[in-house]
């Protein structure tokens, strides 16, 4: 399979239609995507919001985000929620999937396409194939690369994927005609949709997603352990916020994607220490020479990153969430 290949892209809307659509964590990622089916597609399918407590999808009931609500501690609810479903989205924390599909599974039926919303994939994927055994074909990874800083239900927008990549990791049990239903239902959003190897994308996001998010939550708990923490942040201006604005990000979707993804984040760490080793030792040095060139070379590159389309797709690059990317990946069920 070819590195980021991308097979669709556009900004219009494609046509789209269901029957029902369960989601998992009905919070900014799943919520958006329930609100751009209706919204932008005109999609006339009913939506079901599963989470872990009632007073969360409740909030989504209300909002007009979903048609019906269940909870995951009411299992003849949760049957009911999956009956005649053919599409599931899980839009939780990665470390939750296998838990989730493991109670999916009694009631999954042969039509019904099961994909996710994770940050990291071979983990994911695992956790799919643990889950679901020969029905692992009915399970198609995903990740939608989009977020803002806000999260849960009330946060959610119709427009949040207009533009932005949809990575899809197929699986080779994976039929054709379920792999083009998930891309076809993130099209009608409005996204860009891609595919790549689960082994590549984890690695592409540990540098671009995961090692930004872990240095903006760094570099704010470095200021907090100050003693004049309060006078610093008083006085931090527009760098401070952009570099730190992915650390308003939910804490326990970043816990799980760099536990989940830990041999490629740990890489992009060491590396990063290796640069900023080098740049400690210029500055140290008075080597304005050294540190000019590397800052000259950053900046060129990213303003080649930028007019490639950069701006369009800054969630992609950001990891989708602050979240999620996110949050890239969304908020847990009940969040």
């Amino acid at each position: 399979m070819s590195a980021q290949f991308f097979f669709f892209s556009g900004d219009g809307v494609s046509a789209f239609s269901f029957n029902k659509l369960v989601i998992f964590g009905v919070g900014l990622i799943g919520g958006s995507l329930a609100r751009a089916l209706r919204e932008r597609s005109g999609a006339t399918g009913r939506v079901i919001g599963v989470g872990r407590r009632a007073h969360s999808v409740a909030r989504a009931l209300e909002l007009g985000v979903i048609d019906a609500a269940a909870t995951l501690d009411d299992e003849a609810a949760l049957a009911a929620a999956l009956e005649g479903a053919d599409l599931v989205l899980i839009a939780a924390p990665v470390a939750q999937t296998q838990a989730l599909l493991e109670r999916i599974a009694p009631h999954l039926e042969p039509q019904t396409i099961v994909t996710d919303a994770g940050s990291t994939k071979g983990d994911v994927i695992a956790a799919a194939r643990a889950a679901l055994g020969a029905r692992i074909g009915q399970f198609v990874p995903g990740h939608p690369i989009a977020g803002r800083e806000s999260s849960g239900v009330e946060a959610a927008l119709p427009d949040l994927y207009v533009g932005r990549n949809v990575v899809l990791c197929p699986l080779e049990e994976n039929a054709p005609e379920a792999l083009e239903r998930i891309a076809a239902m993130w099209r009608a959003t409005g996204a860009v949709i891609g595919q790549m190897p689960a082994a590549q994308h984890d690695r592409v996001f540990a540098s671009v997603s995961h090692l930004p998010h872990v240095l903006s939550f760094a570099l704010v708990d470095q200021i907090l352990a100050t003693p004049d923490a309060e006078l610093k942040f008083s006085f931090a201006a527009g760098g401070f916020r952009d570099f730190t604005r992915i650390a308003a990000s939910s804490p326990e979707m970043w816990r799980d994607v760099c536990l989940a993804n830990r041999t490629a984040l740990l890489a992009e760490l060491d590396a990063y220490t290796d640069v900023l080793a080098k740049l400690r030792a210029a500055i140290d040095a008075g080597d304005g020479a050294a540190l000019e060139t590397v800052f000259a070379r950053s900046r060129a590159a990213r303003e080649a990153w930028q007019e490639r389309g950069g701006k369009r797709a800054g969630g992609a690059a950001a990891g989708g969430s602050p979240g999620a990317g996110n949050d890239p990946a969304g908020a847990a069920p009940g969040k």
